[in-house]
């Protein structure tokens, strides 16, 4: 049985007729009577009364007639929702962003889809990169923001900001009037970290192990503007995104590090053979064409 077996049936229960019903759904009156034949052997039960001039249902037939029209309609509201979901009329999107970043160009991007595609929602979760990769790979998020490289070959993504990483002292500090500082200068400071979620917490430390050092870390944090107070009052000294140095209310000075050059490269990134929804292709690869566009720009 297949839902045209239905279909067929409720038409010729509406005109009363194998002819008019045929006409109606442009099949031969041959066809529409096989199909209801095979309709009738598969269920093992007489649909119609025969014996009279005029077509009349069966007591079986009216019991499936009120079937047939319930799954009919349950088929039209599948068909309705695969066509609002294909057209971008509905869906969901759940992107994982880190709290470490300017998130101000991004959700601009977002409210320009939203323009376009209304009725789209949007779940924004806060984690670092790596409780982020997990979370994409858990299903627990449809992409996510993440610093590179990510780890193993898990995940498809595209860059969109690149950028050195500076040394954010407060203004007090031997160091301030400095243009550029080298990392092995910075041995006996104490740290203001991100928390082991960001992947900014072992770029950091991997940057003081290449200088001959481990960095002493006073503290640990998941709020870029927590960690602008604690400079703020001399608690230690902390290495930052430039782009983040720049939201930071206090009064505090940044100096650029070489030997080595801490950068960070962030990107977009989605799991690797798993299935997108309409919403969240389409959502990619808008905000690829914005994002790569503002670049290059």
């Amino acid at each position: 049985m297949d839902i045209r077996h239905l279909k067929y049936f409720i038409e010729v229960t509406r005109f009363k007729s194998f002819t008019r019903a045929a006409d109606h759904l442009f099949v031969t009156q041959p066809t529409i009577s096989k199909m209801i034949r095979n309709l009738e052997e598969e269920l093992g039960v007489e649909l119609f009364d025969r014996s009279r001039r005029q077509l009349v249902l069966t007591d079986a037939g009216r019991a499936i007639l009120q079937q047939a029209q319930t799954i009919d309609k349950a088929f039209e509201n599948i068909q309705h929702e695969l066509d609002d979901i294909i057209g971008l009329q509905r869906g969901h999107i759940r992107i994982g962003l880190p709290p470490i970043m300017d998130a101000g160009h991004f959700i601009r991007v977002l409210g320009e889809f939203h323009k376009l595609y209304p009725r789209i929602t949007f779940q924004l979760i806060e984690n670092g990169t790596k409780r982020i990769e997990e979370d994409i790979m858990s299903d627990q998020l449809d992409v996510g923001i993440a610093v590179l490289p990510v780890s193993g070959d898990d995940f498809h993504h595209f860059s969109f900001m690149k950028e050195e990483l500076l040394a954010v002292i407060p203004p007090s500090h031997k160091f301030a009037r400095r243009k550029q500082i080298k990392m092995e200068e910075l041995e006996e400071e104490s740290f203001i970290l991100f928390n082991k979620d960001f992947a900014l917490n072992d770029r950091i430390k991997a940057a003081c192990k290449e200088a001959g050092f481990m960095p002493q870390v006073v503290s640990e944090s998941s709020q870029w503007d927590f960690i602008g107070k604690m400079i703020e009052a001399e608690l230690g000294i902390s290495i930052l995104p430039a782009s983040v140095y720049s939201l930071l209310k206090e009064d505090l000075t940044a100096i650029k590090v070489v030997k080595p050059v801490i950068e960070w490269d962030l990107a977009i990134i989605w799991r690797k053979n798993q299935y997108l929804s309409y919403a969240t292709s389409e959502w990619l690869k808008f905000t690829q064409d914005r994002l790569m566009g503002s670049i290059s720009d």
